[in-house]
């Protein structure tokens, strides 16, 4: 059976402990969304850019103290803010340093000395990595755990369609930057991306699970393509221009995708849930518990 890399056992081992995330909505928003390269976002992408459950109506120092009042917080003793939805990077320098000071001096604000807090995730596009915000992320790594987790999606570059905006040689070019300054990079992908045709093949898989062999990355975010409410694809889907990806084919590309990867990287994720309410299809997306079983039928952890 493959091993597996889970991010659970890594954060723990690296830490020497539970380690778990604080999400956060930093309010920001997209070079594809406010016109600069495009409007409307990604044509899978949610109106809340993966967020919706964060609450934007909060600032950031308000979310981070709604998190030390959940239930999460007694879980683990380390954590990482994490700043999820949307383009992270997506703002001068100056901005982006008074958001994520904002965030840990609001953790520090909240917590009694039980908590430490050990990391700083920041999800964005790859064509919103320079070398000035690399420079920045770098700034805290004397004290916390710094990683950045960019949107491949795919490496199908022709695939305009998706309305991403940016290319895989963005994507190369924001890993080089980050990796210039020892920052982890983590890889985001999805399986089942529409196509004008209908959908990706595995031979799109295969291309770029072979692409991402040949960058110097430490981990992998994967899930499957969902279709939710007032998006692009939610029409393609009504037209029946779009069919999603049954579980059964999720989990044979899934397999490939766990079996071809390099061993070194982390696994952060293998499946990906939209809430409930906003959710149009496929109805298996709801219930993670089948790709969970699965891997631990069929594969061994780190654990």
């Amino acid at each position: 059976m493959v091993k597996i890399n889970y991010i659970n056992q890594y954060l723990k081992d690296k830490f020497g402990e539970r380690t778990l995330k604080i999400c956060i909505d930093g309010g920001f928003t997209c070079p594809n969304r406010d016109g600069i390269k495009g409007k409307n976002g990604c044509i899978f992408c949610s109106e809340l850019g993966s967020g919706e459950h964060l609450d934007r109506s909060l600032s950031i120092k308000e979310q981070v103290a709604q998190a030390f009042h959940s239930i999460k917080i007694k879980r683990a003793n380390s954590f990482i803010l994490y700043f999820q939805n949307f383009s992270n990077t997506y703002g001068s320098v100056e901005e982006l340093k008074t958001k994520y000071d904002e965030a840990i001096n609001a953790f520090y604000d909240y917590s009694d000395g039980s908590k430490k807090l050990v990391g700083l995730q920041i999800a964005t596009r790859p064509d919103c990595i320079t070398e000035e915000i690399a420079k920045l992320l770098s700034s805290y790594k004397d004290k916390l755990y710094i990683a950045v987790e960019l949107g491949l999606q795919t490496t199908n570059d022709d695939n305009n369609f998706l309305n991403r905006c940016y290319t895989k040689e963005d994507f190369e070019k924001a890993v080089k930057i980050l990796n210039s300054y020892d920052i982890d990079v983590i890889a985001h992908i999805m399986v089942g991306l529409p196509t004008p045709a209908g959908r990706e093949t595995h031979d799109d898989i295969v291309r770029t699970i072979d692409f991402i062999n040949t960058q110097k990355i430490q981990g992998i975010k994967i899930h499957s393509c969902y279709v939710v409410k007032n998006t692009y694809l939610e029409k393609l889907y009504n037209e029946k221009k779009y069919s999603p990806i049954s579980l059964e084919e999720y989990l044979d590309e899934l397999t490939y995708i766990l079996t071809h990867i390099s061993p070194d990287l982390v696994v952060h994720r293998i499946s990906g849930d939209a809430p409930k309410d906003i959710l149009v299809a496929p109805e298996w997306n709801l219930h993670k518990k089948y790709v969970l079983n699965y891997i631990f039928n069929n594969f061994t952890s780190n654990n």
